[in-house]
């Protein structure tokens, strides 16, 4: 088993490129082990504090932001980061190439009840000639991306990886290195899982409950064939199992905050799920467009999210286009 580094200089990764991710897995080894001690290291519970979006936030949701913000500044290749949990990009060397986004602990609702959660991220390169400390240094389409991946920490923590070169997995070793367990990955085309929150079903717009009610009526309905839903409320996780065995994952728009077009953040959560899904081979969409050609305005942008196995994404397109 080839080792995470070794691997990307072997596919001509640019070896800055390599020293950035081999920091981010610094930090990322650290939120793994603090996970792993739950209550016997008193992060469990919520902190007495909201984020920008308005959300309660966990006590690990604040470590580990804590973490990758002092590891990644640690690096002077890092111009700035752009976290969920900070109001405001923070900047770290003002000659550095790289700007970093993430979501330090996504799903982190299922931290008391210990279900899988992971760390989201995304690298992208500091506009040339761009100079100052603005918040539009990082408002680039997702297919800017240099690179993106998550960490999964469940019962083995797992790195999976995008530099534009398709799809990777490395598991964390005991001996503290991530290793290469899954080469090039690939969505199955065809599937017959649906991750989708049904309890907002009242909510979606008239085309989305059509595909929905349609997957449900199974066999004896239009589809013709029986499906099975999904649903941990941790998009790591949910991503996790469409890379590894196909399914169609979605959070769209709905009705209770109309102004919002969605729940997910577009630039560390959208923008580098949807380039691993696209590397593997799957779509990732907005229900209308193409998620990773969307203008960002702002860091903590939302949009709506469907992505997944091909065929699938493309029935439920064909929904939406039909009105």
């Amino acid at each position: 088993m080839q080792l995470l580094s070794n691997y990307l200089k072997h596919h001509d990764t640019d070896p800055e490129l390599i020293e950035l991710i081999d920091t981010l897995m610094i930090a990322c080894k650290e939120i793994a082990l603090r996970l792993r001690e739950g209550a016997l290291g008193g992060i469990l519970g919520s902190a007495s504090s909201t984020n920008v979006q308005g959300e309660t936030q966990k006590t690990l949701d604040l470590i580990s932001n804590e973490v990758l913000k002092r590891v990644l500044l640690d690096n002077p290749l890092v111009r700035g980061l752009a976290s969920e949990e900070e109001d405001e990009a923070v900047f770290g060397n003002p000659n550095g190439r790289f700007l970093v986004t993430f979501d330090p602990l996504d799903g982190s609702s299922n931290i008391d009840i210990n279900v899988s959660v992971g760390t989201i991220f995304s690298i992208l390169e500091a506009p040339a000639g761009a100079s100052g400390e603005s918040a539009d240094l990082f408002l680039q389409p997702g297919r800017k991306q240099l690179a993106s991946g998550y960490v999964l920490y469940g019962p083995s923590a797992v790195l999976t990886l995008t530099t534009g070169q398709g799809v990777n997995m490395f598991t964390l070793a005991h001996t503290g290195d991530f290793l290469l367990t899954r080469e090039n990955v690939r969505i199955p085309e065809e599937t017959g899982e649906f991750a989708i929150n049904m309890s907002n079903h009242r909510f979606w717009e008239p085309a989305m409950r059509r595909y929905i009610d349609d997957l449900l009526k199974g066999a004896e309905g239009p589809r013709g064939k029986n499906y099975n839903m999904r649903w941990i409320a941790s998009m790591v996780a949910e991503v996790h199992r469409v890379l590894t065995r196909g399914g169609i994952f979605t959070y769209p728009w709905d009705s209770r905050d109309p102004a919002k077009p969605g729940k997910l953040r577009l630039m560390y959560e959208g923008n580098p799920m949807s380039l691993l899904v696209e590397q593997a081979g799957g779509i990732a969409t907005t229900c209308y467009n193409d998620i990773l050609d969307i203008q960002p305005e702002q860091i903590h942008q939302r949009v709506s999210v469907a992505l997944g196995s091909r065929r699938e994404v493309e029935t439920l397109l064909r929904y939406h286009c039909d009105g």
